[in-house]
């Protein structure tokens, strides 16, 4: 084997090893390995008194990072994003940076996608994130134990959806495209039933109260019940456990 051969295989088998990854065409980073997150890229445009700055934000597995064309990048580990709010084509991510001029509160960074995020990436972002966020992005395919056909009114008139009841949260699907939402049992703070025709769901970051069009069964919403608040039972139990 001739020595640039040699030294080319040794290079790939180098990069294999260490995970490199490598950007496709598509805006996909191929997976380190099977059993890897999907991971994600969109030209993005950051948001700014100055008209704001274009680059490329990347979803990892290590976090969040946006790369300016002409400056340096800003990146964010899961750890370090507190919230975040997607929608399809834009990413409001709020550190636990504060806010410049020693204004009050942390700094919000506001980006514009080109691209349409996948729901799988917006639902692998929010279980990584971990806290609480605003995930307006659910997977209309996923499967689902129950639905209910549901409205949700607000002060600008409203949406028509389906309410999607999963193993790992709940799911509310507009026919419009807008004000669809996804949450993980971990953002759900309370939920009632104070008729078989109305829903409330008050989560860490927002509530919504919806007009159900199917009466929501008594069996429904005691497994739902269980769902919100078995684990902080299970929690509470356990610390109990430990105090003795």
């Amino acid at each position: 084997m001739r020595r640039f051969d040699r030294f080319a295989l040794t290079l790939f088998l180098l990069c294999e090893i260490l995970g490199l990854l490598t950007v496709a065409p598509s805006g996909l980073l191929a997976a380190q390995n099977s059993g890897a997150a999907v991971q994600w890229q969109s030209p993005a445009r950051l948001r700014g008194l100055l008209g704001g700055k274009h680059g490329v934000l990347i979803i990892g597995d290590r976090g969040v990072e946006f790369r300016p064309r002409k400056a340096v990048p800003l990146r964010w580990s899961y750890e370090d994003i507190q919230s975040f709010h997607l929608t399809a084509r834009r990413l409001d991510l709020e550190s636990y940076q504060n806010r410049s001029w020693h204004f009050p509160g942390d700094r919000i960074f506001h980006l514009g996608l080109q691209d349409t995020v996948p729901p799988e990436v917006a639902a692998e972002l929010a279980r990584r994130v971990q806290k609480p966020v605003k995930n307006a992005l659910p997977d209309p395919h996923a499967s689902a134990f129950s639905t209910l056909s549901a409205r949700h009114r607000t002060f600008g008139g409203g949406t028509n959806g389906v309410l999607r009841f999963r193993q790992g949260g709940i799911d509310y699907v507009t026919t419009s495209a807008r004000g669809s939402r996804s949450w993980r049992w971990s953002d759900i703070q309370t939920i009632a039933n104070p008729d078989p025709y109305h829903f409330r769901l008050q989560g860490y970051r927002e509530t919504f109260e919806f007009e159900l069009k199917q009466p929501m069964s008594r069996e429904l919403f005691d497994r739902l019940w269980d769902a919100v608040y078995a684990r902080d039972l299970k929690g509470l139990a356990y610390s109990e456990g430990r105090r003795q």
